[in-house]
């Protein structure tokens, strides 16, 4: 249930648990010092926060540039997959960037990644296009999707 967990911006005492659940993710995770200078350097920048028992088992990231919001990073821990918690997050992401003044809403994900896809075309995101050779990791193309908020 949904209700049970709490949504918050993140703070740099949050960092630690953002990286587990950031090295649980993804093949080539940010570093430390990445979100602290997503937190203090980046002026467009807005990241929250999914806790359960003030555990953070989530987060979502993206940077709102006057009409426009790029969401950098959408990531649940594993064991918490499968409750729509990416959903949740995302849903709380995008009422946050409308509150700030975007229109539209846009990311990159990994064309293998039917999943996120399959959420993201149900918030009403569209194929806009594809970045070859996107991911460092493997080379592998990113799909480009909008939404309008």
């Amino acid at each position: 249930m949904v209700d049970s967990y709490v949504f918050r911006y993140m703070k740099e005492e949050d960092i630690d648990q953002i990286l587990e659940v950031e090295h649980a993710s993804f093949a080539t995770p940010w570093s430390r010092e990445a979100f602290y200078n997503e937190i203090y350097n980046n002026k467009f920048a807005v990241y929250i926060v999914l806790e359960e028992d003030q555990k953070i088992i989530g987060y979502c990231g993206a940077w709102v540039v006057i009409d426009e919001a790029h969401v950098t990073n959408v990531a649940i821990l594993p064991t918490y997959r499968g409750r729509k918690l990416g959903e949740a997050i995302l849903r709380k992401m995008m009422s946050v960037a409308k509150d700030m003044g975007a229109r539209s809403m846009t990311l990159e994900v990994r064309v293998t990644n039917h999943v996120a896809q399959s959420l993201y075309r149900k918030l009403g995101f569209q194929n806009g296009g594809t970045r070859k050779n996107y991911y460092s990791d493997n080379q592998e193309d990113a799909l480009v999707m909008w939404v309008n908020l």
